[in-house]
Parts: structure tokens; C-alpha cells; sequence
């Protein structure tokens, strides 16, 4: 039986990574995947997921009106499609959420899904809430705050290196506009 997996963690723990090497896993075996990553993510171009340790692939960007198990369903009827891989899940919209249970229930694909759990105020983004409620199962990818202990949390900093308070919840960046923290030194960074 396939399933739906939500691989989540805060900022820099290696999901890019970790997609990449799933990917590379199923192509090793002559099996195929389709790699999807929200448009809005251009970071590295559209239709690109690119880990910071250099691996790089070439992706579809979705849209957020885009149907998934349509363009899934439609491949896969082409050419068989061993696993779905979507990166920065957390931009996903709760059909598109949906529609990868889809894929999973009645193409018997497997889904896995690469993402933040929360946003720079500690909220949770659309894609991530639908994947924690839907997916099968929740993995976390961890990685550590300055201090050495476990990062969950995400700061958004300004180009003073200051913690920011409000915004948007979606501004795109890297290591030039976020820091991975515990929870004790990101609310000392928000309330100093």
C-alpha cells in the first residue's frame, strides 16, 4: 500500500538533500519519479530543487490552481512513475494536499513530501497543516541551533542580522534571511 510521507523540519536540516537521494535511489533501480516544487520557490529557478550541498534536478513548478494528481495521473499512464517527490511542500494549497492523497490511494504511488512545519512567526503554512493531518507519516529531519541543541524553529532576520517580527508569512530566502533556532533562543531573538 503506498502512502504519504511529510518529511518536515525547520530551516537548513538537508530535505532538499534528502529528496535528492530518494530520487536518485528510485532512478538507480531504472525506476521513474516525478520531482514537483511550488513556483513561487525561484531561488534556484523555476523548476528547480537545488540542495545547498550543490545536487540539483530538475523539477515541474506547480502553480497554486495546478491540479497534482492530474499531471501525475497523466505521466504516469505515459510511462509508469515509481514515486512523487514534492519539494517546499509548505507552499502547497490544502487541494494540492488532497490531490497527492490521490495519487497515493488510487494510483498506489507513493508521495513524498519535503517542507517547513511553521513560518518565521511560528504558524503553521497551509501545505504543512494539510500534510500533518493528512499524510501517513510524519518524519522529522533535524537540525541544530548555535547552541548544539535542536533547531525547530525559524527566525527571519533583516539585513541588520535583527529578528523580524511581521511581514508576510511567504518571503523567500536562504541563510541571508533565516536561522534555524531552538525555541528558547528564537523567543529571546523575538522578546529581547
Amino acid at each position: 500500500m503506498s502512502k504519504v510521507y511529510f518529511y518536515y523540519s525547520a530551516m537548513n536540516a538537508g530535505k532538499s538533500t534528502g529528496l535528492l537521494q530518494a530520487s536518485y535511489n528510485y532512478h538507480e533501480r531504472g525506476m521513474r519519479t516525478l520531482i514537483f516544487v511550488p513556483a513561487i520557490d525561484t531561488r534556484s529557478g523555476l523548476g528547480k530543487v537545488k540542495s545547498r550541498i550543490g545536487l540539483e534536478a530538475e523539477a515541474m513548478a506547480l502553480q497554486p490552481d495546478e491540479n497534482i494528481f492530474d499531471h501525475v495521473k497523466s505521466a504516469h499512464a505515459a510511462q509508469p512513475v515509481a514515486c512523487v517527490l514534492v519539494d517546499e511542500a509548505q507552499f502547497l494549497t490544502r487541494p494540492q494536499v488532497e490531490q497527492l492523497t490521490e495519487v497515493s490511494d488510487q494510483l498506489g504511488i507513493p508521495v513524498l513530501c519535503y517542507g517547513l512545519r511553521t513560518d518565521f512567526q511560528a504558524q503553521l503554512f497551509p501545505g504543512s497543516a494539510a500534510l500533518l493531518a493528512l499524510a501517513d507519516n510524519l518524519i522529522e529531519l533535524k537540525t541544530i541551533c548555535h547552541c548544539g541543541r535542536k533547531a525547530t524553529m525559524n527566525l527571519r532576520v533583516g539585513p541588520d542580522g535583527r529578528a523580524v517580527r511581521e511581514g508576510a508569512q511567504v518571503e523567500i530566502g536562504g541563510n541571508d534571511r533565516y536561522v534555524a533556532m531552538c525555541r528558547r533562543h528564537f523567543k529571546a531573538a523575538i522578546h529581547p
